[in-house]
């Protein structure tokens, strides 16, 4: 998702380049697309969706969660992955959408500049081999 190219095309999309969504998808079907789209090209993700992870985002639709804090929700968590000490363990894939549930919830809660999460997809696009 996050200043890289998309899993399943070589251009970036607007998530990508960290462009600001449509907030209100015209159908449930567009919205779960979008959050699966983001999910599987956000770095540390293994990119494959599975029915739960479909299952998991059609919730958060009729949760009404808007696009921007999960997508804000997977920069902040793939930045906190990619930010750690050198010397730290590696870590496992994610292999889920369900992992970002507490972060989804963290950004939704709180009030943070667009600025932020801007500055966040910088520090991952560097941080992210390409190619």
């Amino acid at each position: 998702m996050i200043a890289t190219p998309c899993a399943s095309t070589a251009r970036r999309c607007a998530t990508c380049r960290g462009e600001r969504v449509e907030e209100h998808p015209t159908t449930q079907k567009e919205y779960v697309q979008r959050v699966l789209t983001a999910y599987r090209s956000t770095p540390g993700t293994t990119g494959t969706i599975r029915r739960p992870d479909r299952l998991l985002a059609a919730q958060l639709y009729d949760r009404g969660v808007p696009l921007t804090v999960i997508e804000n929700a997977l920069v902040l968590a793939a930045a906190r992955r990619l930010m750690r000490p050198i010397e730290s363990p590696p870590l496992n894939a994610i292999r889920s959408l369900a992992y970002f549930l507490a972060v989804i919830d963290e950004v939704s809660s709180q009030r943070v500049s667009p600025d932020y999460f801007r500055y966040l997809r910088q520090k991952i696009e560097r941080h992210t081999p390409t190619g």
